[in-house]
């Protein structure tokens, strides 16, 4: 490992990239930003007539038209989302303890049967949250605020880690790591792409993301106690120290 180590991301070409990029220089690494997501808003908006509204992430927050109406108990998967929603002028009723789908499944178990409960989420969420919730007898309605799609020329980092020169990894959600693939295939170095994933220090957000690693063949080293991008680079980083 260099002094420095170099630690790619793959979040959206947007303030995201910006910040992760002066996180990892502050923990004292070099990032390598690779954008995986691009973002397409769909247009619509949650309905308004639910006893439960679930919003899984900063993005469908940003998405929300000004005057946008979320239905019943309000629901945030994480700090960060709640307090956009907060900042939005929304009132924000439950977010988990663990910032998690499961976790929000495991808060939401025991009161939600017969409930109308609507989930204002990307095209590429874990069915995790819908199966669990309709397993709790909970009635659900999945809107799509945006769909992810990989840019074009992304995949630099497969490169980086074809050539041995990638110290750690930051794998914020399932699809990242299938565009990932997606990218080395393109440039036929798969193999070699993986080889080098194996000498780093691969960290993941959430178990249905590890479950993606392991299923292409990564092996990976750390999940962080919360679905939280700060955490997840302070503990690649934390675990390359």
């Amino acid at each position: 490992m260099s002094t420095t180590p170099t630690i790619a991301f793959f979040r959206p070409d947007d303030k995201r990239a910006v910040e992760a990029t002066r996180l990892i220089e502050s923990l004292g690494g070099t990032p390598l930003s690779d954008p995986m997501l691009e973002i397409q808003a769909t247009g619509t908006q949650p309905r308004t007539d639910a006893d439960y509204t679930v919003l899984t992430s900063k993005t469908g927050v940003d998405l929300l038209a000004d005057s946008a109406e979320l239905g019943g108990t309000v629901c945030a998967i994480g700090e960060t989302t709640a307090a956009l929603l907060t900042e939005a002028g929304y009132e924000v009723d439950i977010v988990p303890e663990t910032y998690t789908s499961s976790g929000l499944v495991e808060r939401l178990a025991d009161e939600v049967d017969g409930a109308r409960v609507e989930i204002a989420r990307s095209s590429h969420g874990s069915p995790v949250l819908l199966d669990g919730l309709e397993a709790a007898g909970a009635y659900i309605h999945e809107t799509i605020l945006y769909r992810l799609v990989r840019p074009d020329g992304s995949g630099i980092s497969t490169e980086r880690a074809a050539a041995g020169r990638l110290d750690g990894v930051l794998f914020s959600s399932s699809l990242t790591v299938e565009h990932f693939i997606e990218a080395a295939d393109e440039r036929g170095i798969r193999a070699d792409a993986l080889s080098g994933l194996d000498e780093a220090v691969v960290g993941v957000i959430g178990a249905p993301t590890k479950a993606t690693a392991e299923a292409f063949g990564i092996d990976v080293d750390v999940v962080p106690e919360d679905a939280d991008f700060e955490q997840l680079a302070n503990a690649v980083i934390a675990e390359l120290s």
